[in-house]
């Protein structure tokens, strides 16, 4: 299968969640134990590739018509972890956000008004039949939420350069208990330090989301197609996390030139990715 042009990987990040294959009910969990012996697995291109085949269609396609059996899959000390696609869940709430990031006359151009209503109705018939239907996967554009790097240490930080076969790596993985705590921490930092905003307010929702889950699950946050707008430079002494962790330190202490100093780092490294974002 040929590789995906870097031109169009959709420059988003992903936080991604491993459940231990025990976590899942029958008969999905003997699905997930088959699907693991498999050679030909997809990969994280892939998933891509048939998210963009969908739009080419007129009208496009933006949710699947049925949900992905596919999964990523992973060994954590021994323990097979699976991390589902649920593709069609997640086109349904990305659809959701659509309104914030186009103009109203953008967006129609993209997916004509029909078609969203009509997969509007399809996601508010499929939630009442699953109402505690969650993603594996999140995603975020032209971006890494800062909330995310709370869940993450600077020494769980995987860089890998690229080649002139496969683009460049950066990816953070730590256990789930470990992610849990580091947000009851920063959130009990932040709550004392500031006042309510979305910093905390996304915490407090990636910690709620990451109690659905069992708790010797992996946590994955995946720079994804970002390696794409930034040089490897950049990527070699992007630190996000060690920053992100300081500022909280120094906010736990008391120390607000330190905090705003941490704060002022991470601000200026992502600059480049917004003003790309601007751009297009």
């Amino acid at each position: 299968m040929p590789k995906v042009s870097s031109l169009i990987v959709p420059y988003a990040s992903y936080l991604r969640v491993y459940e231990p294959l025990a976590a899942f009910p029958e008969p999905e969990r003997s699905h997930w134990a088959r699907y693991a012996e498999r050679q030909d697995r997809p990969s994280y291109q892939d998933e891509l590739r048939r998210s963009l085949a969908d739009l080419l269609p007129t009208p496009p396609v933006p949710v699947p018509v049925h949900e992905s059996d596919d999964a990523f899959v992973t060994d954590v000390d021994g323990v097979l972890c699976v991390c589902p696609w649920r593709t069609r869940l997640r086109g349904w709430q990305a659809l959701d956000e659509l309104d914030g990031h186009f103009s109203q006359p953008v967006l129609d151009a993209l997916l004509p008004p029909v078609v969203r209503r009509q997969t509007a109705a399809d996601y508010e018939r499929w939630l009442a039949r699953n109402p505690d239907a969650r993603p594996w996967i999140r995603t975020a554009t032209w971006q890494v939420p800062l909330n995310w790097f709370v869940l993450v240490s600077d020494d769980e930080r995987a860089f890998e350069k690229g080649t002139e076969q496969s683009p460049p790596v950066l990816r953070y993985r730590t256990p789930m208990v470990q992610a849990r705590r580091r947000v009851a921490r920063g959130l009990k930092a932040l709550k004392e330090t500031l006042d309510e905003g979305p910093l905390i307010d996304g915490l407090f929702d990636v910690g709620r989301w990451l109690e659905e889950f069992h708790p010797r699950s992996l946590v994955e946050l995946d720079y994804g197609g970002l390696v794409h707008a930034l040089s490897q430079e950049h990527l070699d002494d992007d630190h996000s996390a060690a920053d992100v962790a300081e500022g909280i330190d120094a906010l736990r202490k008391g120390d607000g030139e330190r905090a705003g100093e941490a704060y002022a780092r991470l601000v200026e490294r992502w600059r480049a990715v917004r003003d790309r974002q601007s751009a297009n």
